[in-house]
């Protein structure tokens, strides 16, 4: 049996899968072709593991995987992350294994770094032809896990100076996707010298990414 479908047999029990883990869970970025920059932000995933460890006492692996959309290696970890600023192209068999596993209990977070839209919603077309991306609103549990966002995303990067917004894919009432938009929150995760931000805008983006684990995790 696959590490996913022992994971998500967990998380429909009674226990929280925080608890209930014994061995560590490994997280893994999400390479896909097209030319676009899957690998940006490369310290981005290591911080945060670390953050999440050390501030929720999540058992994550301190070091996260790197797989390819079409292969059969998402399905051994319960959360993805795919990044990037330029184009992403899925062919059909790529679509088909994404669609997969979004449904048989992965789920993936899309973080813009910027300029990712216009070619990840097409991508996520194929994945899901039924389903569109819907604006979540601000009492959706993800922004209220242990870290309270009222107002939704915390704006880390400027970008267009538009507001960040949060979009989901939602299938059959579970939210499988979660798009991070005009937030940047990888580049926050970063290390502190590559943007330099501030420690306070650093500690929104770990405590939004925290936010986004545990209810993966706990839902």
């Amino acid at each position: 049996m696959k590490k996913i479908l022992l994971i998500f047999l967990i998380l429909n029990s009674q226990f929280s899968i925080l608890n209930s883990l014994s061995a560590q869970t490994q997280i893994a970025l999400l390479k896909y072709g097209g030319g676009g920059d899957w690998y940006a932000n490369p310290t981005s995933l290591t911080n945060l593991i670390a953050y999440c460890n050390a501030d929720a006492q999540m058992n994550l692996a301190a070091d996260y995987a790197v797989v390819d959309v079409g292969s059969s290696e998402i399905f051994n970890y319960p959360f993805l992350h795919m990044t990037g600023h330029g184009n992403v192209v899925f062919n059909s068999q790529e679509a088909q294994n994404l669609r997969n596993y979004l449904i048989g209990g992965g789920f993936l977070h899309i973080d813009d770094n910027y300029g990712l839209k216009d070619f990840i919603v097409p991508q996520m077309k194929q994945v899901f032809p039924e389903l569109d991306f819907v604006e979540l609103p601000f009492s959706h549990p993800i922004y209220h896990q242990k870290y309270h966002f009222p107002n939704g995303l915390p704006k880390i990067h400027e970008h267009d100076n538009l507001p960040p917004r949060g979009y989901g894919l939602i299938w059959q009432g579970r939210l499988v996707c979660f798009f991070s938009w005009e937030c940047d929150l990888g580049d926050g995760w970063e290390d502190p010298d590559v943007h330099n931000d501030s420690q306070p805008t650093r500690q929104k983006a770990f405590q939004m990414g925290e936010n986004i684990l545990q209810y993966v995790f706990t839902h």
